[in-house]
């Protein structure tokens, strides 16, 4: 259309307003977190009609997704009443910070340090992560860190929560894509202050592993969304250039489409279960490599 697309973070606001962000967030004791207490059916349906739709791509996405059920699941009252409303008002951005240059797959390998701060009751973060999506704009961050410093692989690690407004203590470097865009971010920590641990000191590798389980949830299906319209677009493409014609090229594009729809199956299958920790990755597996062959 010809309507001009918003400022990603006027956007948020808007989506906020109006209560679609966090639809199906829980709350205890008459309290709600979110908006609209939406049913698993309800957000799936949401999720994929936003992406048929061809709305702006998300800001937010990490604070909803990845810290809100995070904090839902292991985070003090107080710290869901602190920032789960201003996640669901479309007020505040987060961002993720577990990569590091050595420690990527790898990620009990981190070498980020977090010392005790007995002066504010926090603590002082020291090290690097990379690969940090959307750093640059975000208002916080959840990294992982080692507060035990004679811990090894994913002991002694905690899960913290840091405001990425500290001058002088926290510098983000853009990485510049192929594409001319900078998504991802390198992030320098030089004693910066963490205000908040969830789910205890010394736990962060729990607490990490819980939010991995839910990076791959609704949000998979909506991408399968994004996804069927790439493999419309080729097979368009082969169908008017005579490429279909050729039975080498149309069994791949056959094969698309049913490992397609062999992903969303076991999306559908896996969603809200706890059963199963080895599917996330599955899932990632499944999609990566399907992305990369349609390419």
């Amino acid at each position: 259309t010809d309507t001009p697309t918003p400022h990603p973070r006027a956007w948020e606001r808007e989506l906020g307003k109006a209560g679609w962000i966090g639809i199906g967030w829980p709350g205890d004791e008459g309290e709600t977190y979110g908006n609209r207490r939406a049913t698993l059916p309800e957000q799936v349906v949401w999720a994929e009609e936003y992406a048929r739709s061809g709305a702006p791509a998300r800001m937010g996405h990490i604070g909803e997704n990845l810290l809100a059920p995070t904090l839902i699941t292991y985070g003090t009252e107080e710290q869901k009443r602190r920032h789960l409303p201003p996640v669901a008002r479309g007020e505040t951005l987060w961002c993720q910070g577990y990569s590091e240059p050595g420690a990527g797959s790898d990620l009990a390998g981190i070498r980020t340090t977090a010392t005790p701060d007995t002066t504010t009751g926090g603590y002082t973060v020291t090290g690097q992560k990379i690969w940090t999506s959307l750093a640059l704009d975000a208002d916080f961050c959840f990294v992982l860190a080692r507060t035990d410093p004679g811990s090894t692989r994913h002991h002694g690690l905690s899960f913290l929560l840091l405001d990425m407004d500290q001058p002088g203590r926290i510098e983000v470097r853009p990485i510049r894509q192929l594409t001319g865009t900078s998504e991802f971010n390198e992030v320098f920590f030089d004693g910066a202050r963490a205000t908040e641990t969830v789910g205890g000191e010394g736990n962060g590798w729990q607490v990490a592993m819980g939010l991995l389980a839910v990076e791959r949830g609704v949000s998979t299906l909506a991408q399968q969304i994004g996804f069927a319209e790439e493999l419309g677009r080729v097979v368009a493409a082969a169908v008017a250039s005579g490429a279909a014609e050729d039975p080498v090229i149309r069994a791949r594009l056959v094969r698309q489409w049913a490992e397609l729809d062999t992903m969303r199956r076991h999306a559908l299958r896996t969603l809200g279960t706890t059963g199963e920790p080895g599917a996330p990755s599955v899932a990632k597996l499944l999609w990566g490599g399907w992305h990369q062959r349609l390419g």
